[in-house]
């Protein structure tokens, strides 16, 4: 396993502190604050430590309310608002310098027989014949100042494959959609429950970015400012983070400096494993209020 992998499950491997009670570190990934996958990934492990092995989470929503301080620790605690006969819920609050940074409530559910149907995957190239991202940053990154370059060439704890690659130092006007294989960068444990860990912290990855493509906008633009405002996540069925993946967004609407985006996770074989839909601050400080 590489350092990179192994630092990404220490990160998700929060500290005990007592019931209910858990605290979780935070990388640096290049950003102004803590990546919302984060503290979406650790918020999930903290709520399924308090909830049976038999019960997996089947949803989450979620609300990010202040940015995270990197160099400080993240308390989590959790609630154990019910546990009925199939469901269980928790509510969690994420919270540093005694102030709450995110807030979540999940849903966990037994697996049982019932009716089921669902999307269609998209018409896509499979991972093996497209280019990774590292890759893809290397060429676009080159002339870009040191700090930038580093943020963006550091290694991943995840490899990704982009159907239709867009440089975020110019990405030009597309259409509100976008596509991208990824997978864990290495095997991780086969506890069901921490894959879903996973995927709820990649599933805050290229969300926004799909909101901002029609407006030729991106991340890394100066005027840019760029933040999750709330995340919801259904899982539908059982998933590994290590295999494969398929990520197909599109943003139906933007509008008052935010951006509606949604997706449909897909495996390999054209499963669907899960559903995303996330708002987001876009806001472009050379617009004025009203304009």
């Amino acid at each position: 396993m590489s350092t990179v992998l192994q630092d990404f499950l220490d990160l998700l491997n929060l500290e005990y502190l007592e019931d209910n009670l858990f605290r979780g570190q935070s990388r640096d990934l290049g950003g102004r604050s803590v990546f919302g996958g984060q503290v979406l990934g650790q918020s999930l492990v903290a709520a399924t430590r308090t909830v049976s092995e038999d019960r997996p989470p089947n949803s989450l929503h979620a609300y990010f309310l202040r940015p995270g301080d990197m160099e400080a620790p993240i308390v989590y605690d959790v609630e154990r608002s019910r546990d009925g006969g199939s469901f269980s819920w928790r509510r969690v609050k994420a919270i540093q310098h005694g102030q709450q940074i995110f807030s979540m409530m999940a849903s966990f559910h037994v697996e049982e027989p019932g009716l089921a149907h669902q999307a269609s995957m998209p018409d896509v190239p499979m991972p093996e014949a497209l280019e990774d991202e590292q890759s893809l940053r290397k060429r676009w990154l080159e002339d870009c100042p040191d700090r930038l370059r580093r943020a963006f060439l550091r290694e991943s704890a995840f490899e990704f494959r982009p159907v239709r690659p867009t440089n975020p130092l110019n990405p030009g006007q597309g259409e509100p959609a976008h596509s991208v294989w990824f997978r864990a960068s290495g095997t991780l444990p086969d506890d069901p429950m921490f894959h879903r860990c996973v995927l709820a912290y990649a599933s805050d990855y290229n969300l926004l970015m799909t909101a901002m493509l029609p407006h030729g906008r991106s991340f890394l633009q100066p005027n840019m400012i760029v933040a999750s405002l709330d995340h919801a996540l259904w899982f539908h069925r059982p998933l590994r983070a290590d295999e494969w993946l398929l990520y197909h967004m599109e943003s139906p609407s933007a509008q008052d400096a935010r951006g509606l985006a949604r997706g449909l996770i897909f495996d390999r074989q054209g499963t669907l494993v899960a559903t995303v839909a996330q708002e987001g601050l876009m806001r472009d400080t050379t617009l004025k209020a009203g304009a």
